[in-house]
């Protein structure tokens, strides 16, 4: 029991800086500028977007292409534009964290 609560504590350590390191990404990237982790802003809120597509197959490619293409009518009528400034490992990076978001 003490190996499982000391494993969990680790973890959630380690996973930390991971979480920060995407926030500061999607800002750097401009992603917050139309989204935020809880609220809906010009688009969606990233819970929202994880908990949209929660256990779908193929949710991440799917996201990536919207980021590095744009994309429109999932969310209503606004239009997400293409983001030239993030790569694809950038775009998938994001998204895994977007997806973990709850």
């Amino acid at each position: 029991m003490k190996r499982s609560l000391i494993l969990c504590g680790v973890l959630s350590v380690l996973a930390s800086p991971v979480a920060f390191a995407q926030a500061d990404l999607a800002k750097a990237k401009n992603c917050m500028a139309c989204h935020a982790v809880s609220n809906k802003v010009v688009g969606p809120a990233y819970k929202d977007v994880a908990a949209k597509y929660a256990g779908q197959k193929g949710a991440e490619d799917k996201l990536v292409a919207k980021v590095l293409k744009g994309g429109a009518g999932t969310w209503g009528s606004v239009p997400m534009p293409a983001n030239p400034q993030v790569s694809e490992a950038d775009a998938r990076s994001l998204v895994k964290w977007i997806l973990a978001t709850k």
